[in-house]
């Protein structure tokens, strides 16, 4: 039996997540705001499920994709329009993907932590975070602004499994990039690679050399369940 293959029997102490993609389904939202910028400049909106692959970019990779002739001077500009949208719409239809509120409901219950790493700014983390009626249970947030560096580096995963109080090697990172599960690995972790994210044609959650794959959000939470060891 490997160490990974211990945390998930039953030796895991704590979950985090990284967030869009992974936990929450914000491409509705993000989508909506690079297609109404689109449409602002006369311009055919890009198709739908093509940009969801893209969200975990952030909104700079999908300002890219959008706008691809776009210069430096005027992907920046767009960059900040799109923030400034953005942060008037965080949560209009972004929620938690089916499945996980009942494991971090039953997490919740047992005392089994769980908490966020993600690229994304903290200013958009938290609120988000709050309006979903997460940031309260967290018990961490860690965002792609807190250290000066961000995934892959597996220093905000340090960061975050010291703020939470549980070693590295009982913790398992779960994420939908290949970023993610190279911090997680390089943090020590035990990592799981979701093919429900947002994922491009031409990459493979198999690829990533994680610990684990999953397709579906019901099979992460009953891998999860029984990683940190609840009873069902």
């Amino acid at each position: 039996m490997t160490p990974a293959d211990a945390v998930f029997d039953g030796g895991s102490r704590a979950v985090l997540f990284d967030l869009d993609g992974t936990l929450v389904d914000t491409a509705p939202d993000m989508v909506a705001i690079l297609r109404d910028l689109q449409k602002a400049r006369d311009m055919e909106p890009v198709h739908y499920a093509v940009a969801r692959n893209s969200v975990s970019n952030g909104a700079l990779g999908l300002i890219r994709l959008a706008f691809p002739h776009a210069d430096e001077k005027l992907a920046a500009t767009l960059h900040a329009e799109y923030l400034e949208r953005y942060s008037n719409r965080l949560c209009v239809d972004s929620v938690v993907f089916p499945h996980l509120p009942e494991l971090l409901s039953a997490m919740d219950d047992a005392a089994r932590p769980w908490g966020v790493v993600t690229n994304k700014p903290e200013r958009m983390t938290k609120p988000l975070m709050q309006q979903l009626g997460l940031l309260q249970r967290a018990a961490c947030a860690v965002s792609g602004d807190t250290l000066e560096t961000r995934k892959p580096d597996p220093a905000p995963l340090l960061h975050a499994s010291a703020l939470i109080g549980v070693a590295p090697e009982s913790c398992v990172f779960v994420g939908d990039a290949a970023r993610d599960i190279e911090a997680g690995r390089n943090a020590g972790m035990a990592t799981i690679a979701v093919g429900y994210g947002y994922i491009t044609d031409d990459d493979s959650p198999d690829s990533w050399g994680a610990d684990r794959v999953v397709s579906e959000t019901a099979e992460l939470a009953t891998l999860l369940a029984k990683a940190v060891n609840l009873s069902t």
